[in-house]
């Protein structure tokens, strides 16, 4: 890449109008198509990253401080979910086709042919994420499942890595055009301003976020104060509280410990799945091997020095506390560049202080710091969780596999209340990329707990239903006709059926 790219920073005001025209544009074109067109397309995207691999994660370890490890792991990520997707759209379930038969024996009376699918929203707007600068990024997760459902996407680039995103957009528009996708599948604007203005234009019909509380709260409401409200998906804050039984602890010390300030310490804790909260039954017990685990961890550079400003500043709110015991004092030095270096941060209190603290200590930390919360008695676990973590991404259990009792039992159900993900004996960093992952939760960790960013189901952000009724064959959707040359999954519903429903009790 020519070291005279300008940097961007900013999209004209007066060309949102143009580019939201042309994102509509796109997106009848784009969902006309049939799937294996669109499939070729992200496949296509996919490849073309794979290619660009030195050149792209060289540009982004400039721009984030992450390592180049981590960041082909997450590009190799990245290509792997345009992939996922294409292979979501030549399967086709996520259309979820139902036909219902004309019944003239229904049992609520006569009953006309009746069939339903999901299609796509139309243009997508996506904010991208600063910790992720692939994978929730310019042709992450967002933009992948919308470009699956057959909407066209407008990101609005993220100022921590502006030529990345410049770069990362350039080649997958060429590749998705050069697939057979239309012209302006995949739009890139930047600046603040612009996206707030992008996300009132009347062409998008959804918004997806990742980023802080504050941020995506202004966005949602502007999203549901439009003329025309539109879905808005916004991954916001969570602290992925972890709870660890006396059981596990006794045998388990030192496993715990490590794998503890491991997941709080990769990346920096620029990780929207962080531990932030460690239940123990003796923070005593904990200390010195967590103090040992975080000596050994290397000074590591924060994103950008506005996240590092803001790290020192929660840190020393934290540090303040009364009642606040330094287990790992950590630290943080800013460079001649501004751009702040740290080591994890781990202190203690008793779970009594938690609540009268509120959000000078509940409040999520986002960088390398996290609290070990001393509880008396297993019992106080469920209750603690419902009161303290009412929503977040994820919530953790460590207790031995053959552990039992009706304790641990309400402590799983309440973290199912309040949290996408229920783990057991894992941390909750590393978020797989598969079918079955939810990555969503309870206010405030999303602003929609009934979607997903990560995995397959993260397409159905961006589809609605419709059904057709006595609509002739022939102008029928193709994954609604009777021939079904697409050969999608159809569940049918034949002439009669009702007469039988609830003969099973």
């Amino acid at each position: 890449m020519p070291n005279v790219t300008p940097i961007p920073t900013a999209t004209e005001l007066t060309d949102i109008s143009r580019l939201g025209d042309a994102a509509a544009e796109a997106a009848l074109a784009l969902a006309s198509q049939p799937p294996v067109a669109r499939a070729r397309a992200l496949a296509a995207a996919a490849d073309a990253l794979d290619e660009a691999t030195v050149e792209l994660v060289e540009v982004a370890a400039r721009e984030t401080g992450l390592t180049e490890v981590r960041l082909r792991g997450e590009l190799k990520r990245t290509a792997v979910q345009l992939r996922l997707f294409a292979d979501v759209i030549i399967d086709g379930g996520y259309l979820d086709v139902r036909l219902d038969r004309d019944d003239p024996d229904f049992v609520l009376g006569p009953r006309p042919d009746l069939r339903r699918t999901l299609v796509p929203l139309g243009p997508v707007l996506n904010f991208s994420g600063s910790n992720f600068p692939f994978a929730f990024s310019v042709a992450g997760g967002d933009t992948a499942s919308a470009l699956a459902a057959g909407c066209s996407v407008i990101v609005k680039a993220h100022s921590g890595h502006p030529l990345l995103s410049l770069r990362t957009a350039q080649i997958v528009s060429a590749a998705l055009e050069g697939a057979g996708a239309p012209p302006n599948t995949l739009q890139l604007i930047f600046g603040q301003a612009s996206g707030v203005e992008m996300l009132k234009n009347n062409h998008v019909r959804a918004g997806s976020f990742t980023g802080s509380i504050h941020a995506g709260r202004l966005l949602a409401d502007i999203a549901a104060a439009r003329p025309r409200p539109i879905p808005f998906f916004g991954e916001l804050g969570s602290v992925n509280p972890q709870f660890v039984t006396r059981a596990k602890l006794d045998r388990d010390l030192e496993v715990v410990c490590s794998g503890y300030v491991a997941s709080v310490a990769a990346s920096a804790g620029q990780f929207c799945t962080k531990p932030g909260f460690l239940f123990v039954a003796d923070a005593n017990v904990v200390a010195r091997p967590l103090r040992a685990a975080a000596a050994g961890v290397e000074e590591h550079r924060m994103l950008n020095p506005r996240i590092a400003e803001s790290y020192r500043d929660r840190r020393d709110t934290v540090l303040s506390v009364d009642g606040v015991t330094v287990i790992a004092q950590g630290s943080i030095r800013f460079d001649g560049d501004g751009q702040g270096w740290v080591t994890p941060t781990i202190v203690s209190v008793p779970a009594g202080l938690l609540g009268p603290s509120g959000p000078r200590l509940l409040d999520e930390s986002f960088g390398p710091l996290s609290v070990v919360v001393q509880y008396g008695d297993e019992a106080q676990l469920p209750a603690l969780s419902r009161h303290l973590f009412p929503g977040n991404l994820t919530g953790g259990v460590h207790a031995l596999e053959d552990e039992s009792s009706p304790e641990l039992s309400a402590l799983i159900n309440e973290l199912h209340l309040s949290s996408g993900r229920v783990l057991f004996n894992g941390w909750p960093t590393g978020v797989a990329v598969t079918p079955a992952m939810q990555h969503g939760g309870p206010w405030p960790a999303t602003t929609s707990d009934v979607g997903t960013s990560v995995g397959t189901a993260a397409i159905g952000r961006f589809l609605r239903g419709v059904s057709y009724q006595n609509v002739p064959q022939h102008l029928l959707p193709m994954q609604l006709r009777d021939d079904n040359l697409w050969s999608v999954p159809q569940s049918i519903s034949p002439p009669g059926a009702s007469a039988s429903w609830g003969a099973w009790s």
